[in-house]
């Protein structure tokens, strides 16, 4: 399948005077060469800066775009990858405010509080003025895209459904993971997500059909919640909120669909003595999600998978990860 290619620079609102880097791996049509609607659209969040250290390897995993490409060479052609960098630095440190209101000027979350679904409605904010940029008409200032500009979306394929949607956190970008399952426990479910939609032209209006539009219809496509690699130099890496994981298992219980947590680890988070509210943390959260999953059936799963156990921890590792995902 063709893909159009590239890494915008887009502001979450018109009036915000930051803005975020977000790479992006879209399917395209063969004949026309429009967009059409993928079968998911697999975001991730990544996690602090490392610069000037001489590895090439995590120089290499370090590049968003790499990292879109990856997604799709592990996920599957047919979906579209969205690669999001924080908007704010505070030196390497990254700052997702906007996400997460409560971060501190090192990034790292007080709490996890879903009032005004931030999370959620950032991203479909972030998704949307993507496309915006992509679309004929803008005004495209330079270097911030990276590629050609794309033509409208054009026809999907003759039948689909709402695309599903894939969360990926790496290393500090697990706290967006974490705030997003604050608000998938607290949001309301929408039953009508995943009716058929005939064959139709996309306009802009209807952008739906490629990504989420609403804060709810985003929340109520997700099907996978990857946590790769994550840690804090404070607590909080991973929610460990009983009642969140019980809202979210009883709210699965409504509807015909599930969730799967998958949760990547290697030796430099899940073995840092030094640090060892990580691997707690990352066990509570096991547990709660096992627990539930036992009471309310199969639509609750999870795993755990654990990389690279016989090196002794180092940064190339935290990065290597991201190639060696484990996705199945």
């Amino acid at each position: 399948m063709d893909r159009w290619r590239g890494v915008l620079k887009v502001p979450l609102h018109p009036l915000a005077g930051t803005f975020y880097r977000v790479a992006a791996s879209l399917c395209l049509s063969p004949t026309s060469e429009t967009l059409i609607v993928p079968s998911a659209n697999a975001i991730f969040f990544g996690g602090d800066r490392v610069a000037g250290n001489g590895n090439l390897v995590v120089e290499r995993l370090s590049d968003l775009q790499n990292i879109a490409e990856i997604l799709v060479s592990k996920i599957g052609g047919s979906v579209n990858a969205w690669v999001i960098e924080a908007s704010d630095f505070n030196g390497p440190f990254a700052v997702y405010k906007d996400f997460i209101p409560s971060v501190n000027q090192w990034g790292e979350p007080k709490s996890y509080c879903p009032v005004g679904y931030p999370a959620s409605g950032s991203i479909v904010s972030l998704l949307s003025n993507v496309l915006e940029e992509m679309t004929p008409g803008w005004q495209v200032k330079n270097n911030i895209v990276r590629q050609n500009k794309l033509p409208s979306p054009g026809k999907s394929a003759s039948h689909f459904t709402q695309p599903e949607t894939l969360i990926f956190g790496f290393s500090k970008g697990g706290t967006v993971l974490n705030q997003i399952v604050t608000e998938l426990g607290f949001s309301d479910i929408e039953l009508s997500g995943g009716e058929l939609v005939e064959e139709k032209k996309i306009s802009m209006e209807e952008e739906i059909l490629i990504i989420p539009r609403t804060k709810e219809t985003l929340l109520n496509s997700i099907r996978e919640i990857h946590y790769v690699d994550v840690g804090l130099n404070s607590p909080g890496a991973y929610i460990t909120d009983h009642s969140v994981i019980d809202k979210i298992a009883k709210r699965l219980t409504q509807v015909d669909r599930g969730i799967r947590f998958i949760l990547h680890g290697t030796p430099r988070q899940w073995r840092d003595s030094r640090r060892s509210w990580i691997c707690n943390e990352k066990d509570k959260l096991v547990h709660l999600l096992e627990s539930e999953a036992q009471r309310r059936g199969g639509k609750l799963q999870v795993c755990e998978k654990f990389y690279f156990p016989d090196r002794p921890p180092d940064l190339q590792m935290h990065f290597e990860i991201i190639e060696k995902l484990d996705v199945s």
